[in-house]
């Protein structure tokens, strides 16, 4: 009874789509982590192949797949789920939440502590990969379809492939904040500055441009005004006798 009050709190608490308790039996999510429990215990009891057992029926029914080993703690939630994977020496804190296509995996065969460790309050968005034997600090925020190789600071918010720290909180941030759209995007950024830098320098041709059809145009000016004169020039002294 306890997991099953925990896990409607959760879901009730992180997705707005729930309409009543009972609602949180259909959720992917509920069946996913209440048979990793059951499998958790089993392969701690090193009864390994009953722990795979009830964790590929989970894989099946859910579409979510947890390695009976990874060690999950309170508060954890996936919303809809479907190609979540979180393997076996992965370490979760309390209060995560993944959302759909997330994969907590390794980066090769080593042996030994090869997945990552997930704080506290920590969210990863819906695609995002986090490879290898490294730390995601407290109330961090992975952005949608990111790819982390490597340790992320507490309080901060990582995008890009490679994932990348593009915001760092001065305190911790609050549950509004921890949302999954609002983020940074460096590369939309970097493409406004290089519009921009564009612009300005296309600005700056045609200003030069126009400067220079001036100086033609003066210069023509110029030409035309002294080819005049000289023709004035000319007809004066013949009207005058003096050119013959």
């Amino acid at each position: 009874m306890g997991f099953i009050k925990e896990q409607i709190a959760v879901i009730r608490d992180r997705d707005p789509a729930i309409h009543s308790d009972m609602e949180a039996i259909l959720y992917p999510s509920f069946w996913a982590i209440y048979w990793y429990r059951i499998a958790h215990k089993l392969y701690l009891k090193k009864h390994y192949f009953l722990a795979r057992l009830f964790s590929q029926h989970a894989v099946r029914k859910t579409g979510i797949e947890i390695h009976p080993g990874a060690q999950i703690g309170k508060g954890f939630f996936i919303d809809h789920g479907a190609g979540v994977i979180i393997g076996e020496t992965t370490i979760i804190g309390d209060n995560v939440t993944l959302y759909q296509g997330v994969t907590l995996g390794g980066n090769g065969k080593e042996k030994g502590k090869r997945h990552p460790t997930i704080g506290n309050n920590v969210m990863i968005s819906t695609g995002a990969k986090v490879l290898g034997s490294f730390t995601i600090g407290d109330n961090s925020k992975i952005g949608a379809g990111s790819v982390v190789l490597e340790e992320v600071p507490p309080n901060c918010t990582v995008v890009g492939v490679p994932g990348r720290v593009v915001k760092r909180y001065d305190t911790t941030p609050n549950r509004e904040e921890l949302n999954h759209i609002d983020l940074p995007d460096p590369v939309r950024d970097d493409i406004d500055r290089l519009q921009e830098s564009n612009a300005n320098l296309t600005n700056h041709i045609l200003d030069l441009e126009e400067s220079i059809r001036d100086i033609k145009n003066e210069m023509a000016g110029k030409t035309k005004e002294k080819s005049r004169m000289a023709m004035d020039k000319a007809q004066t002294e013949g009207v005058n006798g003096e050119g013959i």
